[in-house]
């Protein structure tokens, strides 16, 4: 079991080193979650991992790299 004290500290953590952006995939049209969740599984890696990979990928390719 976790405490309580344990979720409090990872919910400081996660805070102070993340942002969290929401992801809305429509159920009825391609890529579904389950498509691109197959996909990462099929590379190795997390979801996240796999969307991240991919936005960095579409950046340099057109040479935004996040420059504002």
């Amino acid at each position: 079991m976790v405490r309580k004290s344990q979720i409090k500290a990872t919910g400081k953590y996660e805070r102070n080193n993340y942002d969290k952006v929401l992801l809305r995939i429509r159920k009825d049209t391609e890529p579904t979650r389950e498509t691109i969740t197959a996909a990462a599984d099929a590379v190795g890696l997390s979801l996240n991992a796999y969307i991240m990979q991919a936005v960095k990928e579409k950046m340099e390719r057109d040479d935004s790299g996040g420059a504002g």
